[in-house]
């Protein structure tokens, strides 16, 4: 969740931002900014594999996926664990790339991935580029995501 006494942004006019949408019950558009004030920083050192480069090394930095989608109250029973599990989150970056994770793989109760919203990468901030998406926990780079655009959030099957 976002820090006491840091909103969440319902618009942004500066730089890159993305839109949390779907089904939340306080959908938002956050700069690279908001990421980096609003959560808690978590670093992750990451080696994957790239089809057209081979393997990269790279430092990145950011809230967790978890607690951004959280803050913008997906429309589930968070003490139900069955009701979470059938939650999914999509995830569109400004290229047009897109991924999509369970929502069971982030949550703590299940795979506790630590997927970031990256705010920093090797130590430059990413606020001119926008934020990414960052799979810790995957061995190749196919859900890193440049360039965030949008995390949809919802049920699944739903209206995707």
């Amino acid at each position: 969740m976002s820090r006491p006494g840091v909103p969440l942004s319902t618009s942004a006019t500066q730089l890159a931002s993305l839109s949390v949408i779907g089904e939340v019950g306080l959908p938002a558009t956050l700069t690279v900014r908001d990421l980096r004030e609003g959560w808690r920083r978590h670093r992750a050192e990451v080696v994957f594999d790239c089809a057209t480069s081979g393997p990269r090394h790279h430092v990145f930095e950011g809230p967790l996926l978890r607690e951004v989608a959280l803050a913008s109250r997906p429309l589930f029973d968070i003490r139900r664990r069955k009701d979470r599990s059938r939650f999914a989150l999509a995830v569109s970056g400004g290229d047009g790339h897109r991924t999509v994770l369970a929502w069971a793989e982030i949550d703590a109760d299940f795979g506790n991935a630590p997927v970031l919203l990256a705010t920093r990468l090797d130590g430059e901030d990413l606020d001119a580029v926008g934020s990414q998406l960052v799979v810790p926990v995957d061995r190749c780079g196919a859900r890193y995501i440049s360039a965030v655009t949008r995390v949809r959030v919802g049920a699944w099957p739903g209206a995707w």
